[in-house]
C-alpha cells in the first residue's frame, strides 16, 4: 500500500473500473514515445519497434503461463471478449453447422453478454444462460448437465474468471475440465482476475482468456486475448494480417510495452498486495455492517471473493443518489446498476443471484487497488452513514411526491 495521499485529492475507490498507471508502465512507455517506427516496417526503426512488441509479448506470456504465440494484442477487454465469443462461434459453426449453441453464465460482463445476444439476433445462435447460486458461482455440475444434454450443438462456453460487480471468483479450472471432457472450447473474461489472482493460462485448461491493461496498472486502450494454438477463431478486423491474422492493425508499441511492464510488476507483487487488499476489504465490510446494519453484502466472503472488491446493497436508497452524495464528499465509487435512456435498471448480476430487482437498485461497488490505503477506507466509513441517511430521506420524499401526484 502507498502512503496517505493529500486530502485535496478525492478518495478513489473505483479501481475495478480503471486503476492508476504504475510508475514502471509510465517509465516504459515514456521511452517509447521518444522513438519512431511501425512494428511492421522492415527498416531499422521498424525492426526496433517489432523487437519491443515481441519482448512485451514474451513477458506477458511468461507472467500468464502462456506461449508467446498465444498472445494476441487487442485494444482492450471488450475487443478481446468480442473476438473470442464471435470468432470462436463462427469458426465452430463453419466447421460443423450443428454447433450454433453458446453456453454463457448469467452474470457475464456486458462485453460478453451483448456479444452473445448479438450473435443470437443476427447469426442464428441459440443461447443457454447458465444459472448461478446466491454468491454468483456457476456450479461445474450445472455445466456438465447442460453439455450432456446438448453438447453436440455447442459452439463454445464462456464463463468469466471473476465477476466485475460482486467480486465472485469462479471455479475456472473445474469448469474448463468439464468443457474439455466434451471437446468444447471455453473462453473466460479474466479482466478482473489479473493482478488479484494467480492467472495461469496453461494450468487453467482454458481455450481463450481476455485481459485489459488498465485494470492492473497499465494504459487504457490496450489488452490481449490469450488463444490456444489449436483453437480456431475467425477475425473481426481485416487488413494487414497482424497477430496471427486474427487482429489486423498497426501495433500500439507504447501500449503493449506499458501493459507488459505493469503486468510484470503486478505478478511479482501479487501475494503481498492481495494480502494487504484483503485486509482493507474485510475492514470495510466489517465497518459498513456495523454502521449500516441493514446493508446487504453481495457476493461471497473470504477467499471466494476478489481481494479488492466490496459490493453492498443499501435498502431504501437509490444507487445514483448514494454515488453523487459520496462524490460530493470526495469519495469516488460506482453503482450496481446500469442506466439506459435515463432509466435506472437493476444489475443483471444481482438479479441472477436472486436479489429483489427494486432493492438491487440501491447498490454500490467499492473497489480497492494498488494505491489504496487504510486512510481511504476510514474516509468512506466516516462519510457513509450520513450519506445513506440522506439518500433514504431523498428516496422517501421522492416516493411521497410520486404517490401524491396524478
Amino acid at each position: 500500500m502507498t502512503s496517505a495521499r493529500s486530502s485535496a485529492l478525492p478518495v478513489y475507490l473505483d479501481h475495478a473500473a480503471t486503476t492508476p498507471l504504475v510508475p514502471a508502465a509510465i517509465e516504459a512507455m515514456t521511452g517509447i514515445f521518444a522513438t519512431v517506427g511501425n512494428a511492421s516496417s522492415l527498416h531499422g526503426s521498424g525492426r526496433a519497434a517489432r523487437r519491443r512488441v515481441e519482448e512485451a509479448r514474451e513477458s506477458i506470456a511468461r507472467d500468464l503461463g502462456a506461449r508467446p504465440s498465444e498472445v494476441v494484442f487487442t485494444s482492450g477487454g471488450t475487443e478481446s471478449d468480442n473476438l473470442a465469443v464471435k470468432g470462436i462461434y463462427w469458426a465452430r459453426r463453419d466447421a460443423d453447422p450443428r454447433r450454433t449453441r453458446i453456453l454463457a453464465s448469467a452474470v457475464e460482463h456486458h462485453a460478453v453478454l451483448d456479444a452473445v445476444e448479438w450473435l443470437e439476433r443476427h447469426e442464428g445462435a441459440r443461447v443457454t444462460w447458465l444459472p448461478v447460486d446466491r454468491d454468483g458461482v456457476v456450479d461445474p455440475q450445472v455445466l456438465r448437465d447442460e453439455l450432456t444434454r446438448v453438447g453436440d450443438e455447442v459452439a463454445l462456453v464462456t464463463i468469466m474468471w471473476a465477476n466485475n460487480e460482486i467480486g465472485t471468483v469462479m471455479p475456472v479450472a473445474a469448469l474448463a475440465g468439464v468443457a474439455a471432457e466434451f471437446g468444447v472450447p471455453i473462453h473466460s473474461d479474466a479482466v478482473q482476475a489479473v493482478a488479484h489472482l494467480d492467472v495461469d493460462f496453461a494450468a487453467s485448461g482454458l481455450s481463450a482468456l481476455s485481459i485489459a491493461a488498465h485494470k492492473f496498472g497499465g494504459p487504457q486502450g490496450v489488452g490481449a486475448l490469450l488463444l490456444g494454438r489449436e483453437v480456431s477463431c475467425v477475425p473481426l478486423v481485416h487488413g494487414g494480417g497482424h497477430e496471427r491474422d486474427l487482429r489486423s492493425g498497426t501495433h500500439d508499441t507504447a501500449g503493449v510495452v506499458g501493459m507488459a511492464a505493469a503486468l510484470a510488476e503486478a505478478t511479482a507483487t501479487l501475494d503481498e498486495r492481495s494480502e494487504g487488499l484483503a485486509k482493507l476489504r474485510d475492514l470495510l465490510i466489517q465497518e459498513v455492517e456495523r454502521l449500516v446494519p441493514d446493508a446487504v453484502l453481495n457476493g461471497p466472503r473470504g477467499h471466494g471473493r476478489l481481494a479488492g472488491n466490496v459490493h453492498f446493497t443499501f435498502p431504501g436508497c437509490e444507487g445514483d443518489s448514494l454515488l453523487m452524495l459520496l462524490d460530493a464528499a470526495g469519495i469516488e465509487c460506482s453503482t450496481g446498476s446500469a442506466c439506459t435512456a435515463g432509466v435506472a435498471r437493476p444489475s443483471h448480476v444481482l438479479v441472477a443471484t436472486g436479489a429483489d430487482p427494486q432493492t438491487a437498485r440501491g447498490s454500490l461497488r467499492f473497489s480497492l487497488g494498488h494505491s489504496s490505503t487504510e486512510q481511504d477506507v476510514r474516509a468512506l466509513i466516516e462519510a457513509l452513514p450520513q450519506v445513506v441517511e440522506r439518500a433514504r430521506a431523498a428516496g422517501l420524499a421522492s416516493a411521497g411526491t410520486r404517490g401524491g401526484s396524478h
